[in-house]
């Protein structure tokens, strides 16, 4: 008897019960999207998309009611919660100094004597020259961790963010940084062998890392060039939205193409008006003569293996807006764009290594960028993963723990290791 009234007490009204499953639809409803059955963890991706296009969506509304630009509301929500003060630890020593007026966190692995020559990386963080930072819990952990694996000195480029500043800021901020660093007074002060330097970087921090290694090339002087190059799901061009991997994955989390769109925008100060023009190519249409030359350094249809090529077309307007190009020459410029430097520019360039992902808009990216530069004999290595997808690399730690992501970093340092 006892028993029936304690759980009479507790019952809930139908009402209750109606709302809250409703709400359960909806919130599924949000969280799920259809994803390719080869990504790795699809509902762990689905949840992290969730929470990242609702921090977006905050974004636009704040925006829209004038109280913050919404590009600085994501970025607080980026790095809120993940922001570390430099940390040593019993294997590496984390200091955050500046060079030539550009902060840095540098990770200095303090195995063996103070007299050994030790090698060295200057990474440079993702986030669509607008999210992140050298400081985020994602890359003090991947820097950490390639110190004391590679025995090695990191430096982590903390440059400026759009929309605080616009292209070229970014990049110069990158090149001024790693410049400095390869003084040969510096990398003595570091107990770094000028011989073992590498330039690395993800997504837009992959851009900036091939920018700077192009430009590093070119500057006679530089006396200490980097040994190596790796780019990690890199950004490298604006002027074909429409190639296979655009196409394919335009809907697949967490590089939405419309959302690279506006981070190229952001970046380089053009109006978000072009959005549209730039997602059916209108920019670089044929009746755009100054357009032409770097056209052809993107024409996937000659860069692409069959695999990749599918059943796409390419998308070439006959007629297009000429008022982007006008408005946005920077889309042009080789230093926002490295996949249309010049051969002669690509053969100066030191060994690479290139990651890219199927499920990534970007894949395309990476993959005509490595066979460039193997058509003017550079030594490349590709590393695909059929089940990765843009960011993975640093969804490899905690909270996230993809396998995909555990992966990535695990080879690209294994990677460094055997050739740095």
């Amino acid at each position: 008897m006892s028993t029936r009234l304690y759980m009479k007490t507790f019952e809930l009204p139908d009402s209750f019960i109606l709302i809250n499953v409703e709400r359960l639809i909806y919130l599924t409803y949000y969280i799920y999207i259809p994803l390719p059955h080869t990504i790795s963890e699809p509902w762990k991706l689905m949840m992290l998309d969730a929470t990242f296009r609702g921090v977006q969506h905050l974004g636009n509304l704040a925006h829209s009611l004038g109280l913050s630009h919404h590009i600085k509301v994501l970025n607080f929500a980026v790095t809120f919660f993940g922001m570390l003060s430099p940390t040593s630890s019993e294997g590496v020593r984390v200091t955050d100094t500046v060079f030539d007026g550009v902060q840095v966190r540098v990770f200095e692995a303090t195995r063996g004597s103070n007299s050994e020559l030790k090698r060295s990386v200057v990474y440079i963080h993702g986030g669509g020259w607008s999210l992140g930072s050298a400081r985020m819990q994602s890359y003090d952990y991947l820097c950490r961790k390639m110190a004391e694996d590679l025995n090695a000195v990191v430096v982590s480029v903390d440059y400026r963010l759009a929309p605080e500043v616009h292209f070229p800021e970014q990049y110069n901020d990158a090149y001024l940084a790693t410049k400095q660093f390869l003084l040969p007074e510096v990398l003595a002060k570091y107990s770094v062998d000028p011989n073992r330097v590498a330039v690395s970087g993800d997504s837009a921090g992959g851009n900036l890392a091939a920018a700077v290694s192009q430009q590093l090339a070119l500057d006679s002087s530089v006396t200490n060039k980097p040994k190596l190059q790796s780019l990690i799901y890199p950004v490298l061009q604006a002027l074909d939205f429409n190639t296979p991997s655009y196409q394919q994955n335009r809907d697949v989390p967490i590089l939405y193409r419309p959302l690279m769109i506006k981070f190229w925008l952001e970046y380089l100060n053009g109006d978000p008006s072009f959005i549209h023009s730039l997602l059916v190519n209108n920019h670089t249409s044929l009746d755009l003569s100054q357009v032409a030359t770097s056209r052809e350094k993107v024409n996937w249809t000659l860069l692409l293996p069959s695999t990749l090529k599918k059943h796409y077309k390419p998308v070439v307007q006959a007629t297009g807006t000429p008022k982007v190009i006008q408005e946005v020459p920077a889309l042009l410029d080789v230093r926002a764009a490295p996949l249309i430097a010049d051969e002669d520019v690509l053969k100066l360039l030191p060994q690479t290594y290139v990651l890219t992902c199927e499920h990534d808009v970007l894949r395309d990216d990476g993959i005509m960028y490595a066979r460039r530069l193997e058509q003017a004999g550079i030594r490349v290595t590709h590393d695909h993963y059929e089940d990765g997808f843009h960011g993975c690399m640093i969804f490899g730690i905690w909270p996230t723990y993809f396998s995909v992501g555990i992966r990535t970093m695990h080879n690209y340092i294994k990677w460094l290791d055997q050739n740095l």
